[in-house]
């Protein structure tokens, strides 16, 4: 499997004439890879691949890293210096590099320590990764799944009177106890007026009856994201709060059948927002539809108005329109999704229909 990605890097290399690539971020890095750690790096060549670490990660990487040369700079030098043999013994001139990972200091100690040219790769190991093959699959359906778990357990949790951090602590608890690694990204947990705020992370408020409580959340699962939003209701709904929540849900069921191979992503996107401002809510949904999901929590493509690429099979992207109404509220609903030929195979299976409880 690693093989394979880093033949397919080598000919995005070939194609921008590059010598070698040095990898440093992690997702990237371990993608190609299989390593599990961090601050480490690799350096592929067109005929050599090398995975660079210290002593407290060489046990690990060559327990892993199976399709590279496992190399142990020392602490006492400095990994650039140890770069720099590297490159001169393999006779690269071109050299490139993550220009969105590595900073302006750390690329001019590059350039003055390295005999050769600096190229950024433009996002070479992103277009690679942004398909998914059946074992990147495989692990974000796992992650999907702990996600609708842990949802079912919180409906069972939740009860007015709560704070939005007890609820986001819970909910957190739960993944790891299902075999999370981690969260995906601090939980969004916004209640009551704070559910108009898309990124509302949670506080000490207290969640009260006829309140929104939305809930924003993933977790990561051997590495692969999930991610996820449901909105329910802390005791009875008043009937513009029915109206809003009907209206997203609406939105977000028919921009779910348009996540099809081919067409681009503008398109779903503005099935979703056309709907939305039909119904004379437009202004209050200001952000994307939706993005991609893999080793990061935001990857490509940006399923948004701007973006006029076509989806690809395979690709993991989110669906999730929102109505966010400052001093009353919001709501917003999110799947995790493959593109299919089809249409969209959805892997939160947590019930949408507006649910309350407490």
């Amino acid at each position: 499997m690693f093989k394979y990605r880093i033949e397919k890097l080598r000919k995005c290399m070939q194609e921008k004439n590059l010598d070698g690539v040095l990898l440093i971020g992690d997702a990237n890095r371990n993608y190609l890879s299989g390593f599990t750690g961090n601050e480490s790096y690799s350096l592929i060549t067109k005929k050599d691949a090398f995975f660079i670490t210290d002593s407290r990660f060489t046990e690990q990487a060559e327990q892993q890293v199976k399709d590279y040369e496992v190399l142990e700079y020392s602490k006492v030098g400095s990994f650039v210096d140890f770069l720099s043999n590297l490159v001169n013994k393999n006779s690269i001139k071109i050299l490139g590099f993550e220009e969105d990972i590595v900073t302006y200091n750390l690329y001019s100690l590059y350039k003055s320590k390295l005999n050769c040219q600096l190229v950024p790769m433009n996002g070479m190991v992103e277009s690679i990764r942004i398909v998914k093959d059946e074992e990147e699959l495989k692990l974000i359906r796992n992650s999907a799944e702990i996600a609708d778990k842990a949802f079912s357990h919180m409906l069972q949790y939740i009860k007015a009177g709560m704070s939005e951090r007890e609820i986001g602590i819970e909910l957190e608890f739960y993944m790891k106890k299902l075999g999370a690694s981690g969260l995906s990204f601090p939980s969004i947990v916004a209640s009551g007026v704070r559910s108009s705020l898309p990124h509302g992370e949670a506080t000490d408020k207290i969640v009260n009856k006829g309140e929104f409580l939305t809930m924003d959340f993933g977790c990561i699962y051997k590495e692969y994201c999930s991610d996820m939003t449901r909105t329910i209701v802390i005791g009875k709904p008043s009937d513009k709060m029915i109206e809003i929540y009907n209206i997203v849900l609406k939105a977000q069921k028919t921009a779910l059948k348009e996540y099809k191979t081919g067409k681009s992503a503008a398109e779903v996107d503005s099935i979703a927002r056309d709907y939305i401002t039909k119904n004379g809510y437009g202004k209050y949904f200001g952000h994307s539809l939706g993005h991609g999901v893999g080793r990061q929590i935001h990857e490509s493509p940006v399923i948004g108005y701007r973006n006029t690429n076509e989806l690809k099979k395979n690709m993991v992207v989110t669906d999730e329109p929102g109505i966010y109404l400052p001093d009353f509220g919001g709501v917003r609903i999110e799947d995790l999704l493959v593109v299919k030929d089809n249409g969209g195979e959805v892997l939160s299976h947590s019930p949408k229909e507006l649910i309350c409880v407490g």
